[in-house]
């Protein structure tokens, strides 16, 4: 058998290089060829919670403080109910922190609810008459009322700063009872505060 000279081997060695060179180079055209592509971006996405804020205007006062109460006395105050929110809710009133009476004054105080314009917690004057949110009830009744969903007014309010009034009349009411029950109820206390809650739809 032949041996390849040096020279030959050479030869087979530098012809063998552009083959590879060639193969190389025909690998790397399929893979540009497969590699085509086209994009596009819908940049900048983020998510920012809505705020809702509710105010009063009763700078933390009690809405009613009677003192020495007699059958059949009445009385009457607005409070202006404020939303600021940066989406459609809803505003409801329910009751909290009731003051159950040892005798049940509570079943012999009436209030009644109305909700408009005009008026605020220093004086009704100027108050309009929208609608009557709560009839005639009993206050002790008025207390069950105790949850957002339960809750009375139901005022629908938009994006935005908007204002609704709402008057509140209570009256000692101690009609049909004999004397020894109302003379019974003397010194009697009883309370609840009334909550003003905005939840978003």
């Amino acid at each position: 058998m032949k041996s390849i000279s040096p020279r030959a081997a050479r030869i087979a060695t530098v012809a063998a290089t552009p083959v590879a060179i060639i193969a190389a180079a025909g690998m790397v055209w399929q893979s540009s060829n497969a590699a085509f592509s086209g994009q596009t971006r819908n940049s900048g996405n983020n998510w920012s919670a809505g705020a809702v804020a509710l105010t009063d205007d009763d700078a933390g006062a009690a809405r009613f403080q009677v003192e020495n109460m007699v059958p059949g006395q009445t009385g009457t105050k607005c409070i202006k109910v404020t939303a600021n929110t940066s989406v459609p809710g809803v505003v409801k009133g329910y009751a909290v922190n009731p003051v159950r009476s040892v005798h049940g004054l509570e079943n012999r105080i009436t209030v009644s609810m109305e909700a408009g314009t005009g008026g605020s917690f220093g004086s009704c004057d100027g108050f309009q008459l929208e609608e009557t949110v709560v009839p005639t009830i009993k206050l002790g009744q008025m207390m069950a009322v105790d949850t957002f969903d339960e809750g009375v007014g139901g005022w629908d309010v938009s994006a935005g700063t908007s204002s609704r009034t709402y008057r509140l009349t209570w009256t000692f009411d101690t009609s049909g009872m004999t004397q020894n029950e109302i003379d019974q109820l003397q010194g009697d206390k009883t309370g609840v505060d009334m909550q003003w809650e905005l939840q978003s739809s």
